[in-house]
Formats: C-alpha cells, structure tokens, sequence
C-alpha cells in the first residue's frame, strides 16, 4: 500500500501528525473519517499521485498521530483545532496553498479548513457529509440509528471509551456492514489496521472527545460562521453515497447540494453508487471525480 510515498511524523503545535506523502504536482491534501485511518486512501492517492503531490494524514487522536491532551469543552479536539494541525503540516511540508479532500469526519475539517483559512485552501472537496450544526439541527430517530456514533461517542467518558476498549472488532465490523455495500472491499489487512487504533485507550478516548466535540462547540462555531455570514470562497465538491442517509433525509429540501450551498459560493457534486465507504468500494470511480474536479 502507499507505493512511492513517504512515511514521516509532522510536529505540531501540541501534537503529532502522522502523514505519507507521494507523487508530483500541485499539493493535495487527504483527510479519511471514521473508524477508518489515513489508509482509506490507499489506493486513491496511488491513483492520483502522478498528478497531485498527495498528503494522506492521521488525524489528530486516529491511526498513527499523536492525543494531546483534551479540556472539558473539547476544544482540543473541535474540527477547528484539527484543521489548524493541518495547515501547520502543509506549510511545514512547503505547501503554503493547497487543495483538500476529506471523508465522514475529514469532511468536516476540510470544510472548516476552507472557513478559517481561506487563503490557503483553493478548492475543497466533502465526501458524505452535510455541515455540522444542520446535521444535529435535521436530527432524528434515523440518524441517531443509521450513525450512532454521534450520539453514543458523544456521551460523557468512560462509558463509550470503555466500550469500544471492549469491542473494537465490533465497531470496526458494524461500520462495515452496516453503513458499506461491499464489505469485501476492506482486506483482512485493513480491517487489523482499523481495529488496532481503536485498540490504544488514549486513542480510544480522543476519538470519543473528537465526537463530543462535534456535539457541542463545533455546532457553535458553525453557527458563528452562519450569523456573521461567513462562507467557503473556493470551489466546492459534494459526494454522497446514493445509498445513505444524505441521499434520502434531505431531499425535502433540495439534498446535500441545497444545503451546502448555504455555506459556500460554488457548490457542484453528485451522489456515487455504492455505501458510505465509497472511497474504499469504488477507489477507481472516486478518484477520478476528485482528479477533475482538482484538476480543471
């Protein structure tokens, strides 16, 4: 996996971030969600290195990147302090400007990436993912069903560190099963490499704060952004599985790209045939939607 790429741990303010970077051209940086690790874009970022300079990296408490400490607000661990981990690593990497894709979680440091630093994000990309604040806000039984762990991770400590402590197999299967449509897409290799990081308790525990985070002064710092107006300037790209909830929950409303567009000036997108994991169902498919959309 990772052919050609570069293995190295990038210091940060507070932490350390786990990156591997390959190919040539103009930099693009790649975020993966949960319960997932940098390696999500393992074939995707082989795809698109001989025409991006491409950056998979852990995000702060996932996979290999370090677990600073947290607060009782969880601001350690809000999509903005992420974020800024991430515009450190870049310019540490001699990137000043850059492109950014993001799945599930990643999404939402991307997209907050593009709020807080405009000027060095050109074009963002979301993979399966609607804003924060109106995902909680259009909350339901459906959500709290179809994704539990936003509100079961969210739940003060120890009760959920504990359970995925107990069960990471389990987590790591569920996800697959219940929210993918092509399980044998995740090699037995892949699913080790999953379940060992939800293994180590202080990753364990940072997960669970990144959760709570999102349950509380992400949403705040969404809904500062909304009341003073504030929007993503580049290019946007929306994905979204055909088969989850984005796809069906908001079609009242005009979808993904409705809402997103409450949020950014240049918003195009369409949804992809497969289950939440398309990056890894369909690495062929996704990559090349990224590669045009990061290319033109």
């Amino acid at each position: 996996m990772f052919s050609g790429f570069e293995a190295s741990s990038v210091k940060v303010a507070d932490t350390s971030i786990f990156v591997r970077v390959g190919g040539e051209g103009p930099p693009l940086l790649l975020l993966h969600g949960f319960p997932e690790t940098h390696l999500m874009w393992r074939d995707i970022a082989t795809a698109l290195a001989p025409r991006f300079t491409v950056v998979a990296a852990d995000l702060r408490g996932y996979g290999q990147s370090g677990c600073p400490a947290s607060s009782p607000d969880h601001t350690p661990y809000s999509k903005r302090a992420m974020a800024g981990d991430m515009v450190q690593v870049m310019n540490t990497l001699g990137f000043e400007r850059f492109m950014i894709a993001g799945h599930d979680r990643g999404g939402r440091v991307a997209y907050r990436l593009a709020l807080d630093h405009p000027g060095q994000v050109s074009k963002v990309a979301v993979l399966d993912v609607i804003p924060t604040a109106p995902a909680w806000d259009r909350a339901d039984a459906r959500l709290a069903l179809g994704f539990w762990p936003w509100s079961l991770l969210a739940q003060p400590a120890p009760l959920p560190e504990r359970m995925m402590a107990a069960a990471p197999d389990a987590i790591v299967d569920n996800a697959i099963s219940q929210w993918g449509s092509a399980a044998d897409a995740f090699s037995a290799e892949v699913r080790a490499a999953y379940i060992e990081a939800l293994c180590d308790p202080d990753h364990g525990h940072a997960i669970c704060e990144e959760y709570r985070a999102a349950a509380g002064i992400d949403r705040d710092h969404d809904r500062v952004d909304q009341a003073e107006s504030r929007r993503i300037a580049c290019p946007l790209l929306a994905l979204w599985s055909d088969e989850g909830g984005l796809e069906h929950w908001y079609a009242g409303e005009g979808g993904p790209l409705a809402i997103w567009r409450q949020w950014a000036d240049k918003v195009e997108g369409h949804p992809v045939k497969a289950g939440h994991f398309f990056p890894e169902e369909h690495p062929d498919d996704t990559a090349t939607s990224l590669s045009k959309f990061f290319a033109a």
